[in-house]
């Protein structure tokens, strides 16, 4: 290992997956791990602030006051998680994608999880860096054996900006040799443990998913470990998203199977955090409605809220409004031509959302 980053390897912290708040999340997948191995520290709960509204009366006489108080309170959850997973070999295409989504998810302090390999899962860990998000790497190698060894700066830069690298294989080291063997590992004729990265790899994946609220396949071939990851999580029952991409593309031909099989289409990020906070997004979506029935003037306001009270005939927003005919003419024209409202034929009109 590099001296360079030697430090941010030191301490490796070992815990059943049931110990910490972030990982018992694993305790309902198939085949548990036993044991985690990690650098760094596992993702905090996140503590939501609640408010909640007492009232004090004062009485003076015959006059009484009354006065509101916000008493805040606590309540933790896990953090919300997104697996960002794809090709070793991406596009500038597959690139823009998951970089895009893992810069917007760790502004919104979600926490990335991925492989740690070259490729998407990068791209998605460093993504989520640069907002000064969280992210956490799983990696299908011994915890003292980083993964490929090209990312061991990225690695040092995850444990350094609060995240972790996992494994639930051991450390080489002599002293764990008693440790139970977790999925692709072994005893060779030597008496030593190995692993074999050709089955290391896919169950690892497992975890990923595991670990995630849901799991974004960004670019994918045919046959892939991207499409290992997401068949975990069809099985835990999580929320699967994939990237469309050119049907001719080889890296897209995995993406587009999955789409067709019932994964939902990712267009951009407020797809993932419309999942994530769907509450968030109502509240969104009501302060943006309300906003839209304003116009340029009072007149132009009059027929929006209007129409968002249920009228569409001319007819039935000239009573509504009370505005004379020459004025309604002019004020739907203007709002027509700036997009506020459409035309459906016959004298009727409305919104656009």
């Amino acid at each position: 290992m590099s001296t360079l980053f030697s430090h941010f390897f030191q301490k490796i912290n070992q815990i059943s997956p049931l110990e910490a708040d972030y990982t018992e999340v694993l305790g309902s997948i198939a085949v548990m791990p036993k044991t985690l191995y990690f650098y760094g520290k596992m993702p905090q709960n996140v503590v939501k602030m609640q408010k909640s509204s007492t009232t004090l009366s004062t009485q003076s006489g015959d006059l009484s006051t009354t006065k509101d108080r916000s008493l805040a309170s606590s309540d933790k959850s896990r953090p919300k998680t997104v697996a960002i997973v794809g090709s070793r070999r991406n596009t500038h295409y597959g690139e823009e994608v998951a970089y895009k989504l893992a810069y917007e998810l760790g502004r919104h302090n979600v926490v990335v999880v991925s492989g740690l390999a070259y490729g998407i899962d990068s791209i998605g860990h460093q993504g989520c860096l640069d907002a000064g998000g969280v992210t956490v790497a799983v990696l299908g190698t011994p915890i003292d054996k980083i993964y490929p060894a090209g990312h061991l700066k990225l690695a040092a830069e995850i444990i350094e900006k609060g995240g972790a690298i996992i494994s639930e294989y051991p450390p080489r080291a002599a002293a764990y040799e008693s440790a139970p063997l977790a999925p692709g590992e072994y005893i060779s004729d030597s008496g030593r443990r190995e692993y074999d990265p050709r089955y290391s790899f896919l169950h690892r994946n497992r975890i990923i998913s595991g670990l995630a609220d849901i799991v974004v396949v960004v670019e994918a071939a045919e046959k892939s470990g991207s499409l290992n990851t997401a068949a975990h999580a069809l099985d835990q029952g999580k929320t699967v998203f994939a990237v469309p991409g050119n049907i001719t593309s080889p890296y897209s031909q995995g993406c587009n199977k999955l789409i067709a099989a019932g994964a939902i289409p990712y267009t951009c990020p407020d797809d993932v955090l419309r999942e994530l906070f769907p509450d968030d997004y109502a509240q969104k979506i009501k302060r943006h409605q309300q906003l839209n029935l304003f116009g340029d003037n009072d007149v132009e306001s009059k027929i929006l809220q209007a129409l968002a009270a249920g009228a569409r005939s001319s007819e039935q927003i000239m009573e509504l409004t009370h505005l004379p005919p020459e004025v309604f003419n002019e004020a739907i024209t203007l709002l027509e031509i700036k997009s506020r409202i459409r035309a459906l034929g016959m004298g009727n009109w409305g919104l656009i959302r």
